[in-house]
Parts: C-alpha cells; structure tokens; sequence
C-alpha cells in the first residue's frame, strides 16, 4: 500500500519486533514488585542521610571531604541498582545454568582472601584491596551462591517432576557444597558471615521440603560445630570478648563491652523524635566506634528518634513480607527455594544488627542491609532484589 506523495507506509509504522519489545517492557514493569523496589531504595536514602552523618566529621576518615562517604554510599546503590537490572534481564532461570560456574568463581575468590591478597579489617581478615581505595568482600557473595547452588540441587527432580521432595543423597549433596565455602569463610575467620550462610542454609531446607531429619540434624550439628570452634582455638580473642561482653554487659564496660554500651546510650537519647540529622551528641562526639557501617542504626536511633529508627523497620518488613508473597505465590520449587534463602538473609542479618546495638545479640560486625555503608553488602543485596523480581516477572499470569 502507498500513502499520498508516494510514501510507504510500512517505513514509517513501527516494526512488529519493536513492538513486542515495548509490550515485553511494559509486562516487566507491571509485573515488578514495587513495594520491594520502593522499601529497598528508601532504606538505600535514608542510609545515604545517616551515613553521611556518621562520617562528615571524621576527618581521619574523609580526607577532610565531609561528602566523601555520602558520594560513594550513592555510587555503591547506582551500582546495586544497575546489578539488580542486569540480573532482572537475564532472569533467575538464565543464571540457573550459570550457577555451577558462578560457585566456582565464589570459591576461587574467598581463596583468594587467604592469599597476600588478602587484606584485615576491622579484625577479620575478609576482605581483597585491589587498589585505589577499591575492597571486595567476598563471603558476600558466597550468600548468594550458596542460595543459586542449593536451589538448583534440590528443586532438580522436584521441578522435573520426578520427585515430590528431594531424597537423602540430593539434600546430602546440597549440604556439601553449602559448607565447602562456609568453612573456608571460617578459616578467616568470619563468624559473622558464617552465622548467616548458616541461617540461610536452615532456611533452604524448610522450603526445600526436605526430611525434618536433615533440618534437625542441622541445627544440632551447628550447635556441636559452636562448641568444637570454641574448644579447638579457632575464634581470635576479639571475638571471644564480644561474646563474653554479651553474656555480661558490665564485664568492661570502657573496653569490650564500649561499643555495645555507646550504642544503647545513642539509641536511648534519641527519645520519640530524635535530636534531629547532624544533631546528635553521641553521633558528631565520634563516641560510637564503626558508625556508618556496623552501628548505623545508632544514628537513626539517636538522630531521628523512635519514629526514624521504626520507619527502617517497617520498610525491612515490608521487604520481608512481599517476598513470602513471591516465594508463595511461584509455580516452580527452584523459585520458591531462592526466594526463602534471602528471606532468611535479610531477616536474620537485619535482626542480628539491630539487635547488637540494643544489646540483645553480640556483636558479629554485619551490617545492616540498603543501609551500612560498603560496598560488597550493597551489590549482595540488590542482586537479591533482582533475583526476587525476576522470580515474580517470570511466574505464569493467573487468570
């Protein structure tokens, strides 16, 4: 057909694969979960304000740029962000087939923490400088393969159909390659990660449907593995005292128990307001000691009162909430198995750091996740985010 003056038609109307490409488009973006994107990039915000306010005075820090952390907390959310589209793009299920080499990869890298590479801070011995001020934490993202590796294992069968749960000899597999990277993160040492990938593992198995056996003997070997670490020498004496400053509060109050006390006199100050941004005594006295990552709830405690510090705690809950909903709602078991190993993540871990500056947890150096500056937590976890989304996006339409 030929339009008036001669012109076609079909060169000026949009090509059927542009539009398939603009109706794909708009399915993913309806099909996002939103409260999930929203929470998480508010508790990013508000982490930029309270790290910010943590570190701008801290000349020995900032190399007298008052912006410095708050321009790389930004950065590093840019990048999350930019990781959670790129692992929406290629889809949970893309990345399945990848996850054998994704494991390896993680491996090689916490190995790596071993070597001269390997750098200390802040007592754990955890960490690759590259150089430029650049560091990379591993045994985040072994949180991440350990979930890709033990989903892909047991929901094999279950989701070829040729099982209704995965037997014995799967689960026992599974468990194999989870504490493969759980023990050399140990070798470290870093409890606190291995704390973690232990909860995540709990949490794998009860959505798994594997044997009651195998999660009762999980915990009970957990607890034979706390008592064997112990006894054989493997913690070094800065996590000992963390724990004995837990067990009794009062035990050194000017010394291993000094961060835990400075963190529930800045919580408690705080009142029902705060004393309000870049006001806190506690806060600008550079009295809390690794403020903008570890005790950074410290400053939302303290800065903006019971109000500020309960909004972070709605916004984690409603990121725990929406993704049961995922984990619930998808068809396949390898979806269900991801979906419930970050929930485990994200809770356990938010817990873990919110409860250490209340005094309820000891103190195990992990931080608070969109929030605590660093970062390898921040690519961890919105790569998480990502794998969410796409479980949801890819999930068949119901009628």
């Amino acid at each position: 057909m030929t339009a008036p003056h001669g012109f076609s038609v079909s060169r000026y109307a949009p090509e059927r694969g542009t539009l398939a490409k603009l109706a794909a488009r708009d399915s993913v973006l309806r099909r996002l979960d939103w409260p999930i994107l929203l929470s998480a990039l508010a508790l990013s915000g508000i982490g930029s304000l309270l790290v910010w306010s943590a570190t701008r005075g801290r000349t020995e820090l900032n190399n007298g740029d008052p912006y410095y952390f708050l321009f790389r907390h930004v950065l590093n959310t840019g990048i999350g962000l930019a990781l959670m589209i790129g692992t929406i793009w290629l889809g949970h299920r893309t990345l399945r087939g990848a996850v054998p080499v994704l494991y390896g990869l993680s491996i090689v890298l916490i190995l790596a923490v071993l070597t001269p590479l390997g750098a200390t801070i802040n007592g754990a011995h955890a960490w690759i400088v590259v150089g430029g001020g650049f560091s990379l934490q591993p045994s985040e993202f072994v949180k991440i393969t350990i979930i890709l590796i033990m989903a892909m294992l047991l929901a094999a069968k279950v989701d070829a159909g040729d099982q209704l749960h995965p037997d014995h000899r799967t689960v026992a597999k599974a468990l194999t390659l989870a504490a493969l990277p759980m023990g050399i993160v140990m070798l470290m040492p870093d409890l606190g990660s291995v704390m973690v990938m232990a909860v995540i593992v709990l949490g794998v198995l009860l959505a798994s449907g594997a044997s009651n056996r195998w999660v009762l003997g999980l915990i009970g070997a957990g607890v034979l593995g706390a008592v064997l670490v112990t006894a054989l020498g493997m913690l070094d004496e800065y996590q000992i005292n963390r724990f004995a400053a837990f067990a009794n509060p009062d035990l050194d109050p000017a010394g291993v128990g000094y961060n835990t006390n400075q963190a529930r006199i800045a919580i408690g100050s705080g009142g029902l307001l705060g004393a309000g941004l870049f006001k806190g005594s506690q806060t600008t006295g550079q009295f809390v000691p690794e403020q903008q990552t570890d005790f950074v709830f410290t400053v939302a405690g303290e800065e903006l009162g019971f109000v500020g510090a309960g909004l972070i705690l709605v916004l984690l809950g409603v990121i725990l909430w929406r993704s049961c909903r995922i984990a619930r709602e998808t068809t396949e078991l390898y979806g269900t198995i991801v979906a419930a190993g970050i929930i485990a993540w994200f809770a356990f871990q938010a817990f873990e750091n919110i409860g250490m500056t209340l005094g309820i947890m000891p103190v195990a150096g992990l931080p608070l996740p969109f929030v605590s500056y660093g970062g390898s937590s921040m690519f961890a976890v919105w790569v998480a985010i990502g794998l969410l989304q796409s479980i949801r996006v890819q999930r068949p339409m119901t009628a």
